[in-house]
């Protein structure tokens, strides 16, 4: 892939965009950027531009036709150019930083990852929980790409078998993984494999449990704490739990259309609901949890494309082959509004014909228009065409990033992967426990790295006491309860832990005992209260038989980060440290005076 820039360079795309009246301004901070990237339904090429601003614009050559998918919040493009058996990655240039009270954007051009995957027939991809996951289908595997080594322009992959080639997928639930099964019957004329279920593996792709019957199973999406897949029977749902991945199918309703099924689906990010397709001129809201799980949305003409929200989860839209886009009111399960915004366009004819695709920008709904060699900019507000932009050839799939962020001056600039454990925990509510599942990422050892003091010795001898005063006086419990609470939570007679390069020391009564530890993924817990945590959950390799199997860190940060301080449980049986939420050691860094933890807790 050859990445061409147009005449813009980072600098100057940096100055317009601050001085752009295109731009949603609150300060001059604050920008609003889109960026769309659109495929050619023939020439091997993606073309990019800035939605308000399209004379910034980029081309990438590739070898084929493109599937352009938006991956790891809008960071990077995946080119899948299944009829060449190539992947291609394009770093936005666009990358977004949540803290609660704002969020930073940061920009630049778009930018070709050199390094492609190769490989018999990609096809379908998944993006969910720092992990992109493309599936080869005649190849009977699924290359994993690391999403935040990607944000940095590499690719690190491994590798998922499949015990059969086949069109499928496999995707990430908790710990463990799933992947469809295909049949082992002979087929004949180079027909695909039958495929009969989902099944959860391990990482290298050995059975991890039974076959979830879901009969030529196809689409798939996740949505709050579920997957879904779609069956013949009826939608396949999948959850984590410490034993692995659970499923459940729930079935077509009686009411439903006869001989139709799910084959496309449609997860929103800010409530758990799915929209899916349900024959040619069908949608079905499916709610994977309360019942009626279905409800069925009939389309005055065969559907084109569809999509969600994600910035009001409560609307998607449709585009019928009339040439009308429909709003989908999702809660209702009707369609609330509908308009003409482009010529007919047949459901007649090959599958991959030329026709429309739409995605969602900010406020707008982006439409390629083949035909007529256009992208159109339609309000989703009352649907009307707002701007065309001229895009040469047969625009066809696309893909959008973007958002709105405040872009800081050099003199302000964050190091997203280390600043301070005082920014790190600037949004309020993470540091609460409320945050969504998508916005956990893994976290490596390095994180938790230095000479580490315990706290327990400061309660013991009443340094801590000006922190129970300040929590009374915030909450309705005594300082001696709060005091006995601590208590429990900080006793340990380890007093000191250190950790470098992946081998963690900890000392008791000043004896060391030591260990190398590996990362053994993450698990997030709902407490009483109903707020949240994550657990970052390391497993010994190698070393002193009095160390711990498992070491556990939670310091109220959900994504790769220096901790400030940690709480951390150990023992040698995984599930069992879950269950542990009364005992707490606590950890602040050795350097940190007695005056300056009091003065750090105070102020959380």
């Amino acid at each position: 892939m050859k990445h061409l820039t147009l005449g813009v360079s980072a600098l100057a795309l940096a100055a317009s965009l601050i001085g752009s009246a295109a731009f949603a301004h609150d300060d001059e901070e604050n920008v609003t950027l889109y960026r769309v990237f659109v495929g050619d339904h023939k020439a091997g090429k993606v073309t990019a531009f800035d939605l308000s601003k399209p004379e910034n614009r980029w081309t990438f050559e590739t070898k084929g036709q493109n599937k352009l998918y938006s991956v790891n919040e809008g960071a990077a493009i995946v080119s899948v150019q299944s009829d060449d058996d190539v992947v291609n990655f394009i770093n936005s240039g666009i990358s977004l930083h949540a803290h609660g009270d704002h969020s930073d954007i940061e920009i630049s051009d778009p930018k070709a990852v050199e390094k492609p995957l190769t490989g018999p027939r990609p096809f379908h991809v998944i993006d969910h929980d720092g992990k992109i996951v493309v599936n080869f289908d005649k190849g009977g595997y699924n290359d994993i790409v690391d999403a935040h080594e990607l944000s940095h322009g590499e690719i690190e992959t491994t590798r998922l078998k499949q015990a059969r080639a086949h069109h499928g997928f496999a995707a990430p639930v908790g710990n463990g993984w799933v992947t469809t099964v295909a049949s082992d019957a002979p087929v004949e004329g180079g027909a695909a494999p039958t495929r009969v279920g989902l099944q959860a593996v391990k990482a290298d792709g050995t059975p991890a449990g039974d076959v979830a019957t879901c009969t030529g199973i196809h689409g798939e999406a996740f949505s709050g704490a579920f997957l879904a897949a779609g069956c013949k029977e009826g939608i396949l749902t999948v959850t984590k739990s410490l034993e692995g991945p659970v499923t459940k199918l729930l079935p077509y309703p009686a009411d439903l259309p006869k001989d139709q099924t799910t084959g496309t689906l449609l997860g929103a990010k800010s409530m758990q609901v799915f929209l899916g397709n349900y024959g040619a001129k069908g949608l079905v809201v499916v709610d994977p949890v309360d019942e009626p799980n279905f409800r069925y949305i009939e389309l005055p003409f065969r559907r084109i494309d569809f999509a969600l929200d994600p910035a009001n989860a409560r609307f998607g839209y449709v585009l019928t082959e009339d040439g009308s886009l429909h709003q989908i009111d999702v809660l209702d399960g009707t369609l609330s509004k509908s308009a003409k915004v482009t010529e007919p366009y047949s459901m007649d004819g090959h599958w991959n014909d030329p026709r429309p695709r739409i995605a969602m920008a900010g406020d707008d709904v982006v439409m390629t228009d083949p035909n007529a060699g256009l992208v159109r900019r339609i309000s989703k507000t009352d649907l009307k065409e707002v701007g065309t932009i001229k895009v040469e050839g047969k625009p066809y799939n696309l893909a959008v990033a973007g958002g709105s962020g405040k872009v800081h001056e050099h003199g302000e600039e964050h190091d997203h992967d280390g600043h301070d454990h005082a920014h790190s925990q600037g949004d309020p509510k993470i540091y609460a426990g409320y945050f969504e599942d998508g916005q956990v990422k893994d976290r490596p050892l390095s994180d938790y790295a230095g000479d580490w003091q315990s706290v327990y010795p400061y309660l013991k001898d009443g340094t801590l006491d000006p922190v129970w005063e300040h929590k009374a006086e915030k909450g309705t419990a005594s300082v001696d309860d709060i005091r006995k609470e601590y208590e429990v939570g900080y006793k340990t007679d380890v007093d000191r832990i250190t950790i470098e390069d992946g081998v963690v020391t900890f000392y008791k009564n000043g004896k060391p005992s030591k260990a190398s530890y590996a990362y053994d993924g993450k698990e997030i817990l709902t407490y009483k209260k109903g707020n949240r945590g994550v657990r970052f959950i390391f497993k010994k390799a190698d070393g002193d038989a009095t160390a711990p199997q498992f070491i556990q860190f939670s310091d109220h940060g959900i994504a790769p980060n220096k901790a400030g301080h940690y709480h951390l449980y150990w023992g040698n049986d995984r599930a069992a440290l879950l269950n542990e939420v009364t005992n707490w050691p606590t950890y602040y860094p050795s350097s940190m005076k007695a005056k300056q933890i009091v003065s750090e807790m105070k102020a959380h």
